[in-house]
């Protein structure tokens, strides 16, 4: 069952996934030896893993070129839509996205590579649309990046509506608009459900592309107060566009069974042996041609870049980390995702030990009851 049907249903109260072991070095900004090796068979791994312990999905990032610094973070990057074919061929419940920069995939391909997917993996594969912000990238595709928003998220919004109507026209059909051209194009197949549609976006454009397209907004939970606010006005806003958009954020997870363990290896991988030159060149970049973190809190975010990408630190005991995932629960979020370090050498500590509390709780349910549900 795909994350869309799940919360249709109410299945599941709160979703977990991963995101970004498809990158070299995940989310971890770090020059330790044992940092994440993205290579596909650990990724398969990870995979199954995630799969077999009922977790929701894994997200993508797609790049094309790296960060710089001593290891040149996120140079190595497996690409989104062939890896996430792969992972769902290999796995039963997952839920998979695709991670595609609208610019750089032509939307005709698109739709009918997600159709396809859709058919190899019973319904679990979704669609992460990126407008683009990050230059360097555009010039090493030989394009150029759009100064303003408005621009960018223009050719995003008629790139997704060409994708929409492959998807839902029975007929050959021409299509005359500002950025595509095409003629007598159809989409056969078409996917089996409507896709769950995720979005990242920090800029008034951004959110109301969001509010428009996506079922998942997908923001950093940098101050929680601040993000209770954020969710509800979305809420509010997404209500009168006659939409339902669910908010997801993204977190950091170092869980050691005491808290001594986990601030020490966070100080390890992170601060004593973080890559601060790529960690400032990922700053300067999202910084000049992004929005996606709110501008006033740089210093804070600095230093959790070279810890989870600016995600939210869920540092500690298991009983901690299942006290940070449960604040982001109440603060609105509808899920976060997880990066470890070393994922598939850290999500069994992770499974046995803070999953149980959240089922607890209430805020997961068990993976056979999860499936007996479905």
């Amino acid at each position: 069952m795909s994350m869309l049907g799940a919360t249709a249903s109410a299945v599941q109260p709160f979703f977990l996934g991963t995101f970004a072991s498809n990158c070299s070095s995940g989310m971890t900004v770090t020059k330790i030896p044992d940092r994440w090796d993205n290579s596909w068979g650990n990724n398969l791994r990870l995979g199954k893993l995630l799969d077999d312990a009922g977790i929701d999905f894994m997200l993508p990032i797609a790049r094309w070129i790296g960060y710089g610094g001593e290891t040149n973070f996120h140079g190595n990057v497996l690409e989104t839509m062939t890896w996430a074919t792969a992972l769902l061929a290999h796995t039963r419940n997952l839920t998979v996205f695709a991670t595609i920069h609208t610019v750089a995939n032509h939307p005709v391909v698109v739709a009918k590579q997600l159709a396809t997917i859709d058919q190899i993996s019973g319904g679990r594969v979704g669609l992460n649309i990126v407008a683009g912000w990050n230059k360097p990238e555009y010039e090493a595709l030989g394009l150029t990046l759009p100064d303003d928003h408005v621009t960018r998220y223009g050719y995003a919004q008629e790139w997704f509506d060409v994708v929409r109507a492959l998807w839902s026209r029975a007929e050959a059909f021409d299509w005359d608009g500002t950025y595509f051209k095409l003629k007598q194009v159809l989409g056969d197949p078409r996917p089996s459900a409507r896709l769950p549609i995720l979005n990242a976006a920090g800029s008034d454009h951004g959110r109301k592309f969001a509010i428009q397209n996506a079922d998942f907004l997908f923001t950093p939970a940098i101050d929680l107060a601040r993000s209770k606010d954020e969710i509800a006005a979305l809420k509010a806003q997404s209500k009168q566009a006659s939409r339902a958009v669910d908010v997801l954020t993204f977190s950091h997870v170092v869980c050691r069974p005491t808290e001594r363990e986990a601030l020490d290896f966070l100080n390890y991988s992170a601060r004593e042996n973080a890559d601060w030159e790529a960690v400032d060149n990922l700053v300067r970049l999202q910084f000049a041609h992004a929005q996606s973190f709110p501008h006033d809190l740089l210093a804070l975010i600095r230093d959790r870049m070279a810890a989870g990408h600016g995600g939210f630190p869920l540092v500690g005991t298991p009983e901690q980390v299942a006290d940070g995932i449960t604040a982001l629960h109440e603060t609105g979020f509808r899920g976060t995702t997880l990066s470890f370090v070393d994922y598939a050498e850290e999500f069994p500590y992770f499974r046995d030990n803070v999953l149980p509390i959240l089922e607890a709780r209430g805020i997961r349910i068990p993976p056979l009851a999860q499936r007996s549900a479905a």
